[in-house]
């Protein structure tokens, strides 16, 4: 493979454009195709449905996906590392495996499948244990919302996934990891870094953070003089171009829209940084403040002089967790008098739920179109605004005052202030809310496991 390695993340979340992927596949030469599904949303997310259906629980995109890139992948040796697999990988890769073996490729592709991320059933012993698994923002122990846990899963790092190349896999798939492990897994793998490498491991670490947004280190999504970003249309997702020694360009395929220059890719890098100097991952501590950014060519930047540090002795754990319900619905109210008017249907319905004898945790209204995304700092809006739309959401462990709340907001149409153009989402559905309870666990609590099955 030479000295460098073309590592491109066709992926910033599940959900993202299912174009991407085939693009990095064929519209030039890469090594290795990375896809990002995880946030802890979307934990929240697949944990529900795998409750509902013991064979869900991962990105079902991710399967669509390999339909069309697998057969060129073969051929052309590209290796893919997705954190697909979400609470569910080994279901994750058993579709993966009937796409394989539909497309005629059995005996020809070995899956590696990373878990042991999923530590929901030993919460009890690692509590017994006195492993508090303490909430970082509150210091709160898990004790206290133990009967309400609906998942808990470990950000395991980039050394499983090189573990799992090393063993021959060319699909990897894993359950919840660090976002940056999925670059720095083939990085480590290629290079042989060693795991006290601290300045390499914190290039590849930061590496992956820029590419892990797709798009949005190519011009998407970007402040910087977006109006003249070309051809959003067909925008080009990121590829890095590594090298042994932990310098790496930034770049894109030849011929793809978007853009990328030295000051889209230092506002990918702000992208919860949270302290530059303390970028923790389980594979190293990166500081951001040593990198050098230099615009090498047109759509190529190139980072170097990355200093990192040694790791801390704790895995970061994602819990989920029963907190109640939540509804939210929304009207919109036309001109004359369009922002008025949605003040007023506000208002009335407060004061009906107030009659009614409900209360709820939470409750609030936006007013888009009125300077709702800048909580009233826009001013006063004019009479002559076209249109408002009235936004209320109520959250509560009492489901029953939720429900009324939904049944509530329709009838504004008719007997509230005039104009109202529709009910715009539609009579307000009741969710449960899951709540996330981010802690840490000693690494010496928890160890991943690596299955690399042949198709």
């Amino acid at each position: 493979m030479g000295n460098t390695i073309r590592i491109a993340n066709g992926q910033g979340f599940w959900g993202d454009s299912l174009e991407a992927p085939v693009q990095l596949v064929e519209r030039g030469p890469i090594d290795y195709l990375t896809l990002d599904y995880l946030a802890e949303i979307t934990m929240s997310i697949m944990q529900k449905q795998r409750a509902r259906d013991p064979r869900a629980g991962y990105a079902r995109d991710f399967v669509d996906v390999m339909k069309r890139v697998f057969p060129a992948c073969v051929e052309r040796g590209i290796k893919v590392v997705a954190n697909a697999g979400g609470v569910n990988p080994q279901s994750c890769a058993d579709a993966v495996a009937d796409v394989a073996r539909g497309l005629g490729l059995a005996g020809k592709v070995k899956i590696g499948i990373v878990a042991g991320d999923d530590i929901m059933p030993n919460l009890d012993d690692l509590l017994s244990q006195g492993i508090g698994l303490e909430n970082m923002e509150t210091g709160e122990p898990l004790s206290n919302i133990r009967d309400r846990v609906q998942s808990a899963n470990v950000y395991f790092g980039a050394r499983p996934i090189a573990e799992a190349l090393e063993q021959g896999a060319q699909v990897i798939i894993t359950g919840r990891c660090t976002d940056t492990g999925l670059a720095l897994g083939p990085m480590i793998h290629e290079f042989k870094w060693a795991a006290d490498d601290w300045d390499r491991l914190a290039a590849g670490t930061i590496a992956g953070h820029i590419i892990e947004c797709g798009a949005q280190c190519t011009g998407g999504n970007c402040q910087v003089d977006w109006r003249s970003i070309p051809d959003y249309w067909d925008i080009g997702y990121p590829i890095v171009d590594a090298e042994p020694d932990g310098t790496f360009s930034v770049t894109k395929h030849s011929g793809t829209g978007g853009r990328i220059t030295v000051a889209g890719i230092t506002e990918q890098l702000m992208y919860e940084m949270g302290d530059p100097r303390n970028y923790i991952t389980p594979d190293c501590i990166a500081d951001f403040t040593t990198l050098r950014l230099e615009q090498a060519a047109p759509d190529t930047v190139r980072v170097s002089g990355i200093k990192g540090k040694p790791g801390t002795d704790s895995y970061k754990v994602s819990v989920s967790y029963s907190a109640g319900y939540k509804a939210a619905g929304a009207l919109i109210y036309s001109w004359p008098d369009a922002y008025d008017k949605a003040k007023e249907a506000d208002a009335v319905l407060r004061r009906r739920l107030d009659a009614l004898g409900l209360r709820f945790d939470a409750i609030r209204s936006d007013f888009v179109g009125a300077g709702a995304l800048h909580e009233g700092l826009a001013g006063t809006p004019s009479p002559d605004t076209p249109e408002v739309l009235l936004r209320v959401g109520v959250r509560s462990g009492n489901k029953a005052a939720i429900e009324r709340f939904v049944k509530e907001l329709a009838p504004l149409g008719l007997n509230g202030p005039p104009t109202v153009c529709g009910l715009h989402s539609g009579r307000p559905k009741v969710e449960e809310v899951v709540a996330y309870w981010p802690t840490l666990i000693p690494k010496s609590a928890v160890q991943p496991s690596i299955d690399v099955q042949t198709v």
